[in-house]
């Protein structure tokens, strides 16, 4: 039998320019790598920015290395269902970029006056030189079109570009370059207005890069991405203004359990609630440069510190149980028994599968809405050589049965629906329980009238 690969979050299909509903699980965007997530809040809406690794053609000499030629922009109201808004800046249509770097790296996108400014780094051609410069593309919406401007932010070498348009209006540029540098940029938020600076007090040893900056209850946080040991974690500093000085404060999200290199980052508020935009390399878990956008909540302490955030599984949101759970995505699991590993490992977009491999091991759902209509069938995509019995409760393995599953013995996937005989209302956690002797491998549950 193959190994069982453990791993972190979920993705399915999602089609360019097109909406799908997705179910609040990680990673978020489920059909293409999506780098580097920087979201931002424009009318109503969550607008997410990422880089896109995809793989290097033959033209590019580095095969172990970042390989990027685009950007998309994906949007929600819900933080649940994602369209994809489809490529907005490609390599091809930037004048001043090297088309044989495929270096469009870590993205971001501020709006002013009515203007949406989409700022990206990306190598020069030779007719300005050598090494990274920053660009702006403008748009009259946060979907575009975006028309790049025709030469990079003069005065500027480096990568990630952050802007903070601060409370008095002034616009700041943060970035990086082996250290985190900072400058004004002018009204038309196309030009510096003082030279860069580099931030001071920051962490000496180690890489430092992928700067983001925002402001909470007077308190300016500079996030970042810090390489102290082998891999990146998310750390930040403190200031009383836009350009510090900042003090070094804590440390917002681990380093990878599994190893992957790069881990950048943005961190919004939308609904009254704080989130944590992030990357790993879930689809992808052999190779750490092709990577996929996550979310989980963030919250502060009373004096403003952030707490850790812990990588879930779950993601955040809540799933309709009318939708289909994938379970993989689970909250929790019991001790023994358990497992997770790709449905198609030539095909690892087509996400996981959840292995109940020993009798009355369990998989936990978070946060499932039951609504307020009587359900009355439960819809379950199995696979088991021998056969088997799941038990669907709510909230706790002890919890309410809503009915039983009988699994039928094949060598295929197939679908099993099954009767209920409880159907609760409003919002429950979702079990999953194998209570036959035969394993049983679980793509997806889904209720119906």
């Amino acid at each position: 039998m193959k190994k069982f690969i453990l791993i972190s979050f979920i993705f399915y299909v999602l089609t360019s320019g097109l909406f799908i509903g997705l179910y609040a699980q990680n990673p978020i965007i489920r059909n293409q790598f999506t780098a580097d997530p920087t979201a931002r809040v424009f009318n109503g809406k969550v607008y997410l920015f990422p880089s896109h690794d995809i793989p290097a053609p033959e033209r590019f000499p580095r095969k172990d290395w970042f390989c990027m030629e685009d950007y998309h922009v994906f949007s929600s109201s819900n933080l649940t269902e994602w369209t994809d808004n489809g490529v907005i800046v490609s390599q091809y249509n930037v004048n001043w970029v090297d088309t044989n770097s495929f270096s469009m790296w870590a993205p971001d996108c501020v709006e002013r006056n009515g203007k949406y400014y989409f700022y990206f780094p990306a190598n020069v051609n030779a007719k300005y030189g050598k090494g990274f410069g920053i660009g702006v593309a403008v748009a009259d919406k946060p979907e575009g079109p975006y028309v790049p401007q025709p030469e990079p932010i003069k005065g500027v070498r480096g990568i990630d570009p952050c802007v903070l348009i601060d409370e008095d209006g002034q616009a700041y540029l943060y970035y990086s370059l082996n250290r985190i540098f900072v400058a004004k940029l002018k009204e038309n938020m196309l030009e510096l207005d003082s030279e860069p600076v580099v931030i001071a007090n920051l962490p000496a040893k180690g890489l430092i890069e992928g700067p983001f900056v925002f402001v909470r209850n007077g308190i300016y946080y500079l996030t970042y991405p810090h390489v102290e040991n082998k891999t990146e974690r998310l750390e930040y500093a403190i200031a009383d203004s836009p350009m510090g000085p900042f003090k070094v404060a804590g440390v917002i999200m681990d380093e990878s359990p599994t190893g992957c290199w790069t881990n950048h980052h943005s961190i919004v508020e939308y609904n009254g609630q704080w989130y944590l935009f992030y990357h790993h390399n879930d689809y992808s878990p052999k190779f750490d440069k092709n990577r996929s956008a996550r979310i989980d909540s963030l919250f502060f302490n009373a004096d403003g510190t952030i707490r850790k955030v812990v990588p879930t599984l779950r993601g955040v949101g809540l799933t309709s149980a009318r939708d289909r759970i994938e379970i993989d995505r689970y909250s929790q699991i019991s001790d023994k028994g358990v497992s997770l590993a790709f449905i198609d490992t030539l095909n690892t977009f087509k996400g996981w599968k959840i292995r109940l491999g020993m009798q009355n091991a369990w998989v936990k759902y978070n946060s499932v809405d039951f609504g307020n209509k009587k359900l009355k069938s439960v819809n379950v995509r199995v696979f088991s050589l021998s056969g088997s019995v799941l038990q669907i409760k709510v909230d706790s393995a002890d919890g309410l049965l809503l009915g039983e599953v009988k699994i039928p013995s094949g060598v295929e996937w197939t679908t099993v629906r099954s009767r209920i005989k409880n159907s609760p209302k409003g919002v429950h956690h979702l079990v999953v329980i194998l209570k036959g002797d035969n394993p049983v491998e679980v793509d997806w549950v889904q209720f119906g009238d």
